[in-house]
Order: structure tokens, then C-alpha cells, then sequence
């Protein structure tokens, strides 16, 4: 993009130049523009004559030739100094500039095709971009014929404001369609709609006006009040008084949570919520004096916001402010639909004393779903969550990775100033490992990912450390192996990682990744195995890397102690060779026949010399082949070709006789790999591969080679060892790490092999997700290759819970509960944490039981994993109690001892349900299975107590022969009767509102019939006396009133009968 607007400033000249257009929408957002501070002469001179250059032109009739574009956002191509300085150069070429273009920052450009006449064209009045259209010789009566000036072919790009969810809903083929039949009713051609940038392409024959009317703009659903790039911003903060009619010069801070302008919507309309919410304050007028609500709007004109204007207004009174009211209560609100055309918000209470009106049973919903990560927001859920929520709103995560906020993500590149008034709703993408190509979970790539590993993992030799967590043994358990059977371990992964890549719709980026582990398991097998020696030792006298290996393969185990360095270095060399094959075949690929020297050279870098020596003798170049075929033997031989190179330069020889490549290679050969590869870009792997090839010594040790690598690394010398998905990229993912933070997984094994396990300092960062992929949260594989290190000794660490979370987070997001349990028991124990396995497992099992429970093979691992039986059930009983499952929830906390919480929902819920339904031997099991704890139940005698007691009274005033001798008698009857409803009343108090009516009626049913088994043997009674007392607890028992009126009428009966023995 170019913008042509010079200034004079105290002689000098500030130009107005951004150099060439980009395609890119954002680009164009962004204009590096500088302007100087002048004094009001100058301002007036610039007034006058619109421009001036830089420099001195060659005559005064270029300047005034040149076309006149003084708008501050406004651009030309070629910009007015490149013009002038082409036109001094070739004069009469501003009277046939090819492709000229005009172009509004926000809004478009159009380019004039073939040669174009540009000589005193006054480009401010002839062309004009407005929202989503272009006028080119607006006065028809200074229009040219056509094909003369400006009308004439053009290619016009208008930026079309679509919104988001437009696109997002699937209407983009249909926005397309209505593009082009709005361009065909207009007589031009479609070209193209960009939808990530908004630009719509199209050509014409000649211009008056191209663009959309009214009805085409809501009917393509555009978004309302999209402000251009404020002039302040595009100025670098600097204010200019160019074009003081359309934009004046604003004074105060400019409020980040503008809602008009962040939420497209209308200030009229916004201006007449602020007034119904905010009725007593004064009325707040514009910049310009003018009521803000009597000023009109328009959708094609700069809009600030009102509450933009109000804080600037508020900074220039004298007075203070008047302090704002408290915003009304809510009466509805309505969710902006992008479908429709009204655009409401909100409603405010006009009378305090109306209730609140809710408009949907399920209340405030966003849309959730599309699945995002979490640098990315989810969809422009919109509402001012101040007036919407009030206080009660906060930040927070919910339910599978949802995070509900009001900001942006940490290390964003977004420049969007953070406002309160968007809500963004985002869905952490936890499981990319899982997903194809298409983004959809596959069952193969779930069980590849997690299940073959964990499995293979669980097979392997484990010990266990019991932990006591109060009353409780946990059983840690931890990997056992050795470095002999290493090579074994390593190649059962492999094969799962290679049946994984045979999966169909694997993305690119996934298969880089999962490549790039194959080789990971390649090293560790490499650097960490051992050789299982049966005692014979066999001298190797092999001249060569190969040669060792070949014999390693073919031969008996047995080799001498003193060359398993020496096999070590040779079996790495190997692994190198095959991990840079793929990087040389591509750069191979790309080369011409011709330059089989530099064909040779990339050859060298994989170590592929078989093939070198075999090309440079195919193409006649014998003494080079000799010379290759010693490439990395002997120091004499490097030595001898570096002393040729030294006799040549200190003998004048002219290397510009002798090709390029060839030096190149001869730099190589005598062990210079700086030289050789001074202006050539070589990875860090066949960096490293050239160092112990070429230039070290070839009985150098690993240490060594990768301490001098380290050496040239700290010095800048070396190329930085970047993760694998950087390396060899594109990736399409977008990275928020930093490579100087992050090496490749491959460079810290060399690391941790050289130094040894006690003077390894990068065990975090070895370990983290960025080492070995571009995915943040995934640690699925890497968090095995720990497990298998540490298992054979080659590090020990207890601070790495992060690398455990990351996988328990992975499995929980699955809802393979089980394994993730089984993740926690391998975390090692801490003293500083002893409960930490303890806290992680009945989390998990708590806000996970709906999952593990309704599977029969997960709770069985899990008990199989030695967790203790009652968090199993008190997790479950929580579960079922939350979801008013009373009865089995009982049946769980009895399971898991809770006394006091069982005995509470026994009494308050369940006990009455069984009773009335007369499932008494229920009751009954219930209740005395607490017996034996009341001691630690609260309130035992007026809860579960009672129903015992009632079923022993009942059983005892029914027998003929009671079993109970206490109650022989009619006062021990009577006294045990009169003890048990004291204590129904007494429960009813206690308990309270948690009864409800039916365990009421429980009582009143149990007091019922203890009343009429008392009462049943009254005629025993010794004495009138005896008898009448039995009437006692009768009266005061919780019994329905009609029959206590009976009882009453049989005492006064009984009473009688008595007054008229005693009379007689």
C-alpha cells in the first residue's frame, strides 16, 4: 500500500509513504505514518497547495502535473515521490502510468488496468470510498467519455464487513452467490470473495457507482457500525489538522470498553438505553456541542462511541462529574440474533416495585458448539456482562476444558484491546491427539494414543510402596527394568506407534510428530541399552562405523568391554544417518543434474558416501572419488588434504579457477565443516552429524562429541537444536513458545547421556510437551519415554507432577478414568506432599463417578489398582445423593462407614418410604446395621434408634410369652410405652423441617399402633389406677386428633366405671 502526502516541516519535507500494497486486509489495516509538528504558516501553506516533495523536481511543470490526494486515509500507487521521481527520469510518464491504483485504508482499492492519464487529476474529488461501496466522478457533468482519464477498466476491491458467525453457520456459498448476482446486476464481472479478509473482486468497463444499496447489506448480513482505523492511531498518536471536517481532534483517554464501536451496535439505540438506565443525569452532549441524540448517524460515516464522547466531554469540566447511578434491574434481555434485524440489547426496569421477567426457562445459554483452543476465542458471544450479571459474574472454568472469560489468552498476538463487555467462551483443545485429519475422535487413534501404551506399560516389572493415608493403604507402584532389556521395551512401542501411522486421515503435522517419536525410542535404545555378556570377550578390529555394526549384527554377543564405546558411537552414527535421509533426498531432489558437486556435498551431510563416491566416479571425476571414499577416516588423510588447501593459499593460487562446490568439498574432506558450510543452511542434526564425522577425531566418544556440539552451541556457532515440528515444518498450528526456551527431546537425551543422571539440570524442560510436539497438552508418549528412563537409571526425579497432570488431564478428557488413577499411582511419593496420590485419586473419583462407575471394567481395575473400597462408595454415594437417588446413596455411605451422613438420610428420606410401604425387614436390616456405631452417630435414639425400638416394643406387647422381662407387668408396659412416644416427640422437634409429611406419618402410623397394643391389655391392670395411667402417653403420642378423642371417650368411660366402684 502507498500513500502520497508530503508535508513541509521548517524546510524539510514528512512524508506519507508505506511502501507496496499487500492482499492482506490486515495489512492494510496498518499504516507506518510520521508526521512532524509544523507551525500554523505551514499548516495554511499545506492548505493551499495540498502537496509538495521531497527534494528538487526538474521544473515546476512536473509539480504542477502531478494528480493532487491530500486525505489522510487515503493512498495511490505510485506514490507522488516515486511518480515525480519517474517523471524526471522519463518525462511524460505520469500520461501513461501502467496499473495505477487508488485505495481507502478499511475500505478498498481499485486499480486502473493498462496505461492511465494521471496528469491533474484531482483525486480527492473524483474518486470516494464508502462503506462497501465506490463512486469514481461522482459529478456526472465532469465525467469523461469512457476509456478517457479515470473512466476506463478497472479491477475493483471493496472490503465487505461479513460477519464472523455468518461465515461460521455455513452461508458462505451463499454470501458468494449474492456477490455475484449483486455484480452481474451492475454490469460489472465477479472476480473473488476472500472471506478471511473480506475483499470482494471484481471488474468493470467504466465507473459511476459500484457497491451495495441498503437492503443487499442486510440482507448478506454485514456487520453495523464497523469504525474505520481511527486517524489518531495511523498518525502514531501525532494529531493533524488535515480534514478538520470529517475528523476532529479528541482530547482524553480513549475508553477500552466502547461499547458501540467493540459491539456493532447502533449509539442511537445505545443512547437510548444509557437514558431509560440513567434517567437523572445530565444529558451528554458530543465533542461538537450538539445533543449526542439529535446528531444523525450514519452507517458509512466515522462513528465514535457515546461513551467514548461522554469521558472526553467529562475531562474538560471544571466540575466534578456527577457520580452514576445504580443501574436498574434488568427487565429482559434479549441475545443479539444476527438473523434479525433488531438489534435491542437491553430493557430497564421502570418501576423498582415490578418483579423481574425471565424470558427463556433455561436462562443465559451461549453457543457451545465448536471446539477451539484455547488461543483462539470460541464465537462472538456478545453482551455487556456488567449490566447482565452484575457483580455475580466471574471468570472460571466449567465442564471438559470450557472457559468462560472476559479477556484474551495470555501470549496472544491479537492487538484487540481487552474490553469487559465480550464474553469469550473457549474450549481448551486437550485431545488433538486423537483427532484426524478432519477433526473428528477416532477409536484407533484412542487406542493407539493411550490404551496400547498404558497396557504395555502395565506389563512391565513393577514394585509397590504402601502409603498410609489415615486408616487407608494406597499401594504406589513404580517401573522395574534394567538396561538389557531396554532394546525390547523401546521396539513394543515402536510398533505402536507404527500401526498408529497406518491410520487412515492422520494430518500431516500428527505424522511428523509421531515420526519423530519413533526416532526418540531409536535413541533411548541407542544411548541407554546395554549388552547382555556371557563372560568370552572377542577383540573387534573393525577399520570402519559399518564395518562394526555389520558385526555387531551377524556375530555372537560377546564383544570386548573396551569397544562398547566404540559400538555405542557406531550404532549412533547409524541412528543420525537415518534421521537426516529424508531432509537430504528432498534437498537432493530439488538440485539440477548439472551441479553434482553440490549434489555430493548434501550426500556428505547424510553421511550417504557409498552414493558420493558412486556419482563423482559416474561423472568421471576419479581423483574426487578417491578422495571421498577416505571422507571421515583417518586424521592423516584429513591432515594431508587441509596441508594441500594451506599450499595453495599461501602459494597465491586464484580459487576462482576452481569451482565453488569443489572448495566446498575439499573444506569438508580436511575436517573444516565451518568453512565448508559458511553459506549453506544444514539442521542441526547434520551439523552435529558433520562435526563427528568430518572433523572430530573417528574413536571420539559420544560425550565428548556432544560436549563440543554444547561448546559451539553456547559460542553461536552451531545451529540451535529446535524442536522437530519447527525444524522440519510448515506447521500449521500457531506456536506460543519460544525457541530459544525449547529444544528438540533428541538434544536433551544427548544431554542426559553425556552429563549422567546427577548433573542433569534440564529434567523440566526435557520433559516438557514443546520438546516433542506443537500440541501444549500433550503428554501421552512422552510421559512413557520418563517412565522408561527412570526405570533403568537414567535420571531420578519426584518434581515432575506437571508431566503427570498433563496425562491424567489427557485420559480424564476421554474418560478413561481408570488409567488416569493408574497415572497418579505412579507419581512418585514427596515427602513434602504425602497426600498428594491420596487428594488426585478421590478428586478424580468424585467429579468423574458418573463415568467410571457405569462401567463395570473400570471400577474393577480400579479396585485391581488397590484403592481403598469406601472412596469408591462414598464417591458414588455423593453421586446418587446429588441426584436424589436417596436409596442407593444410602446403601454407599453405609459401604464407606459413613455413619452419620447414612444415619441422616435413613431418618430423613428413606426409613419412612420402606415403613409406609410396609417393607419392615428393610428397616429393619437398615437400621441395625448402624447399631453398632451409634456411639458415633448424633441424635441415634430419635432417629434409626427409634424404629428399633418400636419394632422390639411392638413384638413384645404382641406376644403371649414376652421376651423381654422388663415387660411383664402393665406399669413396664406402660413405662416402656411412654418412654418410646416421648422420644417420637422429641424427634419430630429435633429433626425438624428435614422431615417430611410422610416420615410424619411414619410416626403417627408407629404411635398409632403402640397406643392400641397398650391399650389392648389394659383389663390386666391390678388396679383402676394402673389402668387409668396407661391413658398417660396416650394423650401426648403424635396420633391423628379423631383418634384421641376416642381414647379420650374410653378414659372417661373407664374413669366412670371406676367413680362408681369407689361409690358403691
Amino acid at each position: 500500500m502507498a500513500s502520497a502526502s508530503l508535508l513541509p516541516v521548517n524546510g524539510d519535507f514528512g512524508e506519507f509513504d508505506s511502501g507496496g500494497r499487500n492482499s492482506s486486509l490486515d495489512d492494510r489495516h496498518i499504516m507506518d505514518i510520521k508526521v512532524r509538528s509544523f507551525s500554523s504558516n505551514n499548516a495554511s501553506l499545506y492548505k493551499k497547495r495540498k502537496i509538495s516533495m521531497e527534494g528538487d523536481f526538474s521544473s515546476c511543470e512536473i509539480r504542477s502535473s502531478l494528480p493532487v490526494l491530500s486525505s489522510l486515509d487515503y493512498y495511490m500507487e505510485p506514490c507522488l515521490k516515486d511518480l515525480a521521481a519517474r517523471e524526471a527520469a522519463d518525462l511524460g510518464y505520469s500520461s501513461r502510468v501502467p496499473d495505477f491504483t487508488v485505495g481507502r485504508v478499511g475500505y478498498g482499492y481499485v486499480r486502473f488496468l493498462g496505461n492511465t492519464d494521471v496528469r491533474w487529476l484531482d483525486l480527492d474529488r473524483i474518486v470516494k470510498f464508502n462503506r462497501h461501496e465506490l463512486v469514481v466522478y461522482e459529478d456526472e457533468s465532469s465525467k469523461p467519455e469512457v476509456g478517457q482519464g479515470l473512466n476506463k477498466a478497472a479491477e475493483v476491491t471493496l472490503i465487505v464487513r461479513v460477519r464472523f458467525l455468518s461465515l461460521k453457520e455455513g452461508r458462505l456459498d451463499d454470501i458468494v452467490k449474492k456477490l455475484k448476482e449483486s455484480t452481474e446486476r451492475q454490469g460489472a464481472r465477479f472476480i473473488s470473495f476472500d472471506p478471511s479478509n473480506g475483499e470482494w473482486k471484481f471488474l468493470v468497463d467504466h465507473f459511476s457507482r459500484f457497491g451495495f444499496n441498503e437492503e443487499e447489506e442486510d440482507d448478506i448480513l454485514m456487520d453495523e457500525a464497523t469504525p474505520v482505523q481511527d486517524p489518531v492511531d495511523m498518525n502514531g498518536g501525532e494529531i493533524s489538522d488535515v480534514d478538520e471536517e470529517t475528523y476532529m481532534d479528541p482530547v482524553g483517554p480513549e475508553l477500552s470498553h466502547s461499547l458501540p464501536a467493540h459491539l456493532g451496535l447502533d449509539p442511537v439505540k445505545m443512547q437510548e438505553m444509557r437514558m431509560l438506565m440513567f434517567q437523572e443525569e445530565e444529558e451528554i452532549d458530543d465533542f461538537n456541542g450538539i445533543p449526542l441524540r439529535h446528531k444523525p448517524s450514519s452507517g458509512k460515516e466515522y462513528i465514535k462511541s457515546p461513551l467514548q464522547n461522554s469521558a472526553q466531554k467529562m475531562s474538560h469540566r471544571s466540575s466534578p462529574p456527577i457520580a452514576r447511578k445504580t443501574p436498574l434491574a434488568l427487565l429482559e434481555y434479549h441475545p443479539r440474533s444476527f438473523d434479525s434485524d433488531n438489534h435491542g440489547i437491553l430493557m430497564a426496569q421502570q418501576n423498582k416495585g415490578m418483579p423481574l421477567k425471565k424470558l427463556k426457562a433455561d436462562g443465559f445459554q451461549l453457543d457451545l458448539k465448536h471446539e477451539t483452543p484455547v488461543t483462539g476465542s470460541h464465537s462472538c458471544n456478545i453482551v455487556d456482562a456488567g449490566l447482565f450479571m452484575g457483580r455475580s459474574f466471574r471468570v472460571g472454568w466449567g465442564p471438559n476444558g470450557i472457559l468462560v472469560h472476559s479477556g484474551t489468552a495470555v501470549g496472544s498476538s491479537s492487538s484487540r484491546s481487552v474490553i469487559s463487555s465480550v464474553i469469550n467462551v473457549e474450549k481448551v483443545a486437550i485431545d488433538k491427539v486423537v483427532r484426524d485429519d478432519n477433526n473428528k475422535v477416532t477409536k484407533e487413534l484412542v487406542n493407539f494414543s493411550f490404551d496400547a501404551p498404558l497396557n504395555l506399560h502395565k506389563e512391565l516389572n513393577h514394585e509397590t510402596e504402601e502409603v498410609g493415608v489415615g486408616s487407608f493403604k494406597l499401594k504406589l507402584q513404580k517401573v522395574v527394568s534394567n538396561r538389557i532389556m531396554l532394546p525390547e521395551i523401546c521396539r513394543s512401542y515402536i510398533d505402536i506407534i507404527e500401526r498408529q501411522l497406518d491410520v487412515p486421515g492422520i494430518s500431516a503435522s500428527a505424522r511428523l510428530v509421531l515420526m519423530h517419536q519413533v526416532m526418540v525410542w531409536e535413541l533411548i535404545k541407542v544411548l541407554f541399552s546395554e549388552r547382555e555378556n556371557s563372560g568370552q570377550s572377542k577383540s573387534l578390529g573393525a577399520d570402519s562405523e559399518e564395518d562394526m555394526m555389520q558385526e555387531t549384527k551377524e556375530g555372537p554377543p560377546e564383544v570386548d568391554l573396551e569397544a562398547l564405546p566404540l559400538i555405542r558411537r557406531a550404532e549412533f552414527s547409524c541412528w543420525l544417518q537415518e534421521s537426516v535421509y529424508h531432509r537430504v533426498q528432498e534437498e537432493v531432489s530439488s538440485l539440477d543434474e548439472f551441479n553434482y558437486l553440490k549434489h555430493i556435498f548434501l550426500l556428505l551431510t547424510g553421511r550417504q558416501l557409498d552414493h558420493s563416491v558412486e556419482l563423482a566416479a559416474f561423472k568421471g571425476d576419479v581423483r574426487l572419488a578417491c578422495l571421498l571414499s577416505q571422507a571421515g577416516g583417518s586424521m592423516m588423510s584429513r591432515s594431508d588434504v587441509a596441508r594441500q588447501l594451506h599450499l595453495w593459499r599461501i602459494n597465491g593460487l586464484d580459487f576462482n579457477f576452481i569451482e565453488k562446490d569443489r572448495i566446498r568439498l575439499f573444506e569438508l574432506l580436511a575436517g573444516n565443516i565451518h568453512s565448508s558450510s559458511h553459506d549453506v543452511t544444514v539442521d542441526w542434526k547434520r551439523f552435529l552429524g558433520l562435526l563427528m564425522w568430518y572433523q572430530l577425531p573417528p574413536d571420539t566418544s559420544l560425550p565428548a562429541v556432544f560436549q563440543t556440539y554444547q561448546d559451539l552451541l553456547d559460542n553461536g556457532k552451531a545451529p540451535l537444536p529446535v524442536p522437530i515440528y519447527i525444524d522440519e515444518g510448515p506447521i500449521d498450528e500457531v506456536m506460543s513458545s519460544s525457541t530459544k526456551e525449547h529444544f528438540d527431546l533428541s538434544y536433551y537425551l544427548m544431554l542426559l547421556y553425556a552429563s549422567g543422571a546427577s548433573k542433569f539440570g534440564f529434567l523440566k524442560t526435557m520433559f516438557s510437551a514443546f520438546s516433542s510436539t506443537y500440541d501444549p497438552l500433550d503428554y501421552h508418549m512422552i510421559w512413557h519415554q520418563r517412565e522408561v528412563l527412570e526405570s533403568v537409571g537414567a535420571f531420578s526425579s519426584n518434581d515432575l507432577q506437571v508431566l503427570d497432570m498433563g496425562l491424567v488431564s489427557q485420559l480424564l478428557c476421554q474418560g478413561k478414568c481408570h488409567w488416569a488413577i493408574y497415572v497418579v499411582l505412579h507419581m512418585p511419593h514427596h515427602d513434602d506432599y504425602p497426600y498428594l496420590q491420596a487428594r488426585l485419586i478421590r478428586e478424580i473419583l468424585f467429579q468423574y463417578c458418573e463415568s467410571w462407575s457405569s462401567q463395570e471394567s473400570q471400577r474393577q481395575f480400579i479396585k485391581e489398582l488397590g484403592v481403598p473400597l469406601e472412596w469408591l462408595n462414598e464417591a458414588m454415594a455423593v453421586y446418587y445423593n446429588y441426584y436424589g437417588d436417596l436409596s442407593k446413596a444410602l446403601e454407599h455411605f453405609l459401604e464407606c462407614a459413613n455413619w452419620q451422613k447414612a444415619h441422616t438420610i435413613f431418618v430423613t428420606s428413606v426409613a419412612h418410604t420402606l415403613f409406609l410401604s410396609a417393607n419392615h425387614s428393610e428397616v429393619w436390616k437398615l437400621a441395625t446395621s448402624m447399631e453398632n456405631h451409634k456411639s458415633e452417630i448424633e441424635n441415634w435414639d430419635l432417629g434409626a434408634g427409634i424404629y428399633i425400638s418400636f419394632y422390639l416394643i411392638r413384638s413384645s406387647l404382641e406376644e403371649d410369652n414376652n421376651t423381654m422381662s422388663e415387660l411383664d407387668s402393665l406399669e413396664n408396659k406402660n413405662d416402656a410405652c411412654k418412654d418410646f412416644l416421648g422420644r417420637l416427640n422429641d424427634s419430630v422437634s429435633v429433626w425438624g423441617g428435614r422431615l417430611p409429611v410422610e416420615a410424619r406419618v411414619a410416626y403417627s402410623k408407629m404411635a398409632e399402633e403402640i397406643c392400641d397394643l397398650l391399650l389392648s391389655d389394659i383389663s390386666e391392670g391390678p388396679s383402676r389406677e394402673a389402668q387409668l395411667n396407661c391413658f398417660d402417653p396416650v394423650f401426648s403420642a403424635p396420633i391423628p386428633e379423631d383418634l384421641r378423642s376416642n381414647h379420650l371417650q374410653d378414659a372417661v368411660s373407664l374413669f366412670t366405671c371406676y367413680l362408681s366402684e369407689i361409690a358403691s
